[in-house]
C-alpha cells in the first residue's frame, strides 16, 4: 500500500442521513476543532416517471449545517453513482464549498459521453468539478487533513476518502453481511475491485468505515458504519481470507444475474456533469434514453 498519511488520533464527527428511495447514505463530516465540515455523497430526489426533480434530501443536509452553524468546505463524490443523482451544485449554490471527485472521472466521461451521444459540447476533462483527486492527494477540512485513496473496480473513478479514523468507501464495500458492489459496469473489473478492497482492508483494524449504501439484508435494520477489522473477519464476499480467484468467480457469476439500477440512465448523465442536469438546444432540462447501449 502507498504510504498514506493515516492519523487515527483525528476523530471527525460523522452524521449520517439515509435516503429511503435509493438506499443511499449521505454524510456531514465535521472537524471537532472548528466549524468546518464536508458533505459526502449527497442525493438529489427524482420522480423518474414524472420527470420531476426535487431537493428534500439535500435541503435536510443544508438545514442541519445551518442549524449547527457549520461552514461547508467540501462536497465530495466518492464516484459517479449509477443509482442516485448528486445534489452537489444545489448544495454549493446554498452553502458554498468545492466539489471534488477522483481524477479518473475523465475516463467515465469519455465512456458515457459516447453512450449518451453527448457531442463535442460536453467537456470530458473533469472541468465540471472544482477538484480532481489523484491517489494519495490530501485536502483540508478545517484542521483535519483528509486524503483520497484510489479504489477502482466498481467504476474506474472510485475513491475512498479517509478523514482521521473515518473512511468513506463509496460502493467499494458494503456492510459485512452485504458484501461488495457489482463490477460489471463499463470500466468495472472484479479483479481490480478485489485489489481495491484489500487496500481498504490494509488500513488499521480500528478504522471506522462508512458505507454509501445499505439494503438491510435478511430484513435487518439499515446500518452504515462498521470497521476494517469487522470487514476482514466477517465480510461475506472477501472476509476470512477469501482469495482473489474465489472473489472473481463469485462476483462475475453474481453480476450476470443483476438487473440494471432503476436510476442508471438519469444518474449517469447528471453525475458525470457534477450533479448538473443536461439541457437541450433551447436550454431546457432534458435527459436522453440510449437504446441497447448499456
Amino acid at each position: 500500500m502507498t504510504d498514506y498519511p493515516v492519523n487515527m488520533d483525528i476523530k471527525p464527527d460523522v452524521q449520517a442521513f439515509f435516503d429511503d428511495a435509493t438506499n443511499t447514505i449521505s454524510y456531514i463530516v465535521k472537524d471537532p476543532e472548528s466549524d468546518a465540515c464536508a458533505i459526502v455523497d449527497s442525493v438529489m430526489d427524482i420522480d423518474y416517471a414524472a420527470g420531476r426533480i426535487t431537493y428534500d434530501h439535500a435541503d435536510e443536509l443544508i438545514r442541519q449545517i445551518r442549524a449547527q452553524g457549520l461552514k461547508l468546505e467540501w462536497i465530495i463524490e466518492t464516484h459517479v453513482h449509477a443509482d442516485h443523482l448528486s445534489a452537489a451544485p444545489y448544495i454549493q449554490q446554498e452553502l458554498g464549498g468545492k466539489i471534488g471527485i477522483g481524477a479518473k472521472i475523465m475516463v467515465v466521461q469519455d465512456t458515457f459521453g459516447k453512450i449518451f451521444n453527448e457531442g463535442t459540447e460536453f467537456q470530458r476533462d473533469g472541468s465540471q468539478f472544482d477538484a480532481l483527486f489523484e491517489d494519495g492527494d490530501t485536502y483540508q477540512i478545517g484542521s483535519m487533513t483528509a486524503f483520497a485513496m484510489y479504489t477502482p473496480g466498481h467504476t474506474p473513478a472510485c475513491m475512498t476518502h479517509v478523514v482521521g479514523n473515518a473512511a468513506f468507501v463509496g460502493d467499494t464495500l458494503f456492510m459485512p453481511d452485504g458484501g461488495s458492489a457489482r463490477a460489471d459496469f463499463p470500466g468495472g473489473d472484479a479483479g481490480t475491485l478485489y485489489d481495491s478492497i484489500q487496500k481498504v482492508l490494509s488500513l488499521p483494524d480500528e478504522m471506522r468505515l462508512f458505507m454509501c449504501h445499505d439494503y438491510g439484508p435478511n430484513g435487518r435494520d439499515i446500518q452504515w458504519e462498521t470497521s476494517v477489522g469487522e470487514e476482514k473477519a466477517h465480510n461475506i464476499h472477501v472476509g476470512g481470507g477469501k482469495t482473489k480467484e474465489e472473489f472473481i468467480k463469485f462476483r462475475t457469476e453474481r453480476d450476470a444475474q443483476l438487473a440494471m439500477p432503476r436510476l442508471i440512465i438519469p444518474s449517469l448523465q447528471v453525475n458525470m456533469r457534477a450533479g448538473r442536469v443536461p439541457t437541450d438546444k433551447d436550454g431546457r432540462p432534458m435527459l436522453k434514453v440510449p437504446v441497447n447501449e448499456l
